[in-house]
């Protein structure tokens, strides 16, 4: 192929913008069936996925890619299968576009309404996991937007093949294949040409690593909407008796049950007046896994096996076993810290009193606050959304996971008869 690559990253984003606007006119119904008839051919071409899938797999077993990445790159039918209901669960839901948000009349009798439009054009970059392909797709598809798909070239293979099959669906759909499409090239001199095409894509979506991220929001000329980090904290309230087994339980969970995901709890903070009854126990049973207790002062005291925690990590992403754990003397001191060290990607209390609950989740400024619940949680699947695009720690346009509805915009309809002012 030719290394004009300023003439393909325009000709990528003018097809988008020409399917874009065949998508706009389409019935939720007609989308709803293309992906229908994609889930099918997820499952009825599950082999071939498979197939090359094992070419990134192999491939990254040579480059000795490290082993969490390769088992979030490796398929396998299970996960095909899970790939094809969440797209299923997609068409499923509420169509979000040509939704009415508000309407009313003037008193000089004209009409006006909010609704719901798509964004237009999506620029998507990501790594790792293929079956983010099929939710990237699935979820713009739904919302009546183009996608450009730049995955990792570890999933090259994968990525590829997966974009494959949601192409010959669409087209069966008799909806044009330039919907969805994919840089098929992993040359990085594309990059900062895709971020420079504000004529054709509205807005850029990072999804992965923080130097990705930063990468992207130096590079883009169009809007980014971003999710730099997931240093989530637990806060275990003083309110805390009764639910010492819950307290163990949620915490071990937010470590845990995903490490290397961005939803996994960083840091412990616990009530001087409940630290006694529960940071040892908590953190016995975090050490007892293999995860690390980086201590204050305090929690030290505690727990004295813990390592010395130095202010550097307060503001760490570990993505590993390691947990920051520190004794607070108040809510307000939790939330204080919480506040100024954590991403305001995912926070939780852990607590019988309501009052401190309702206070927690008013004045944590995270995009998800949890009462009583794992971080874990955070998640378009697990919040009914089917699966999301990504998750946004922005505040402006969508915070916290993304599903199909925060892929729209809004637009003004006024209606008169024969107004003039």
């Amino acid at each position: 192929m030719s290394t004009d690559w300023p003439a393909y990253v325009q000709t990528l984003g003018l097809a988008a913008r020409r399917a874009s606007r065949q998508l706009v006119t389409l019935t939720d119904a007609a989308r709803s069936r293309a992906l229908d008839r994609i889930a099918a051919a997820l499952r009825s071409q599950t082999d071939a996925l498979l197939a090359a899938n094992a070419l990134d797999v192999d491939a990254a077993a040579r480059a000795e890619l490290a082993g969490p990445l390769v088992a979030r790159l490796k398929l396998d039918a299970k996960k095909v299968a899970a790939m094809a209901d969440g797209v299923g669960q997609i068409a499923a839901q509420v169509d979000p576009v040509g939704q009415t948000i508000e309407a009313y009349n003037r008193p000089n009798g004209l009409r006006v309404e909010r609704r719901r439009v798509p964004l237009g054009v999506v620029l998507f970059f990501y790594e790792s996991r293929p079956n983010v392909t099929s939710d990237a797709a699935a979820l713009c598809v739904k919302s009546g937007n183009a996608i450009i798909l730049r995955g990792g070239k570890e999933a090259f293979h994968s990525n590829q093949a997966i974009v494959g099959i949601v192409a010959d669906a669409l087209r069966a759909s008799e909806i044009d294949p330039a919907a969805v499409q994919f840089v098929d090239q992993t040359d990085r001199a594309l990059v900062p040409l895709l971020l420079k095409q504000d004529k054709h894509i509205d807005l850029v979506i990072p999804r992965g690593g923080e130097g990705l991220i930063r990468l992207v929001v130096r590079e883009s000329t169009i809007p980014v909407l971003k999710h730099f980090t997931g240093n989530c904290h637990i806060y275990v309230d003083a309110a805390t008796a009764g639910i010492e087994q819950q307290v163990v339980d949620v915490c071990l969970n937010a470590k845990l049950s995903y490490t290397a995901a961005c939803n996994s709890v960083e840091h412990l903070l616990f009530h001087r007046a409940a630290a006694d009854r529960l940071l040892p126990a908590v953190c016995a049973a975090l050490a007892a896994k293999g995860v690390e207790i980086r201590g204050d002062e305090e929690a030290r005291r505690l727990f004295p096996t813990s390592k010395p925690a130095t202010a550097a990590d307060w503001d760490e992403e570990y993505l590993a076993l390691v947990a920051g754990v520190k004794v607070v003397d108040s809510l307000d001191a939790a939330v204080e810290h919480i506040n100024e060290h954590g991403s305001h990607h995912t926070d939780a209390i852990l607590t019988t009193d309501l009052r401190a609950a309702d206070r927690f989740v008013k004045q944590v400024d995270s995009a998800s606050v949890l009462v009583n619940a794992s971080t874990r949680f955070a998640d378009g699947g697990e919040y009914g959304l089917g699966a999301e695009i990504g998750i946004s720690t922005d505040k402006m346009h969508a915070r916290g996971p993304m599903g199909a509805t925060d892929l729209t915009t809004y637009k003004w309809v006024v209606t008169g008869d024969g107004h003039v002012r």
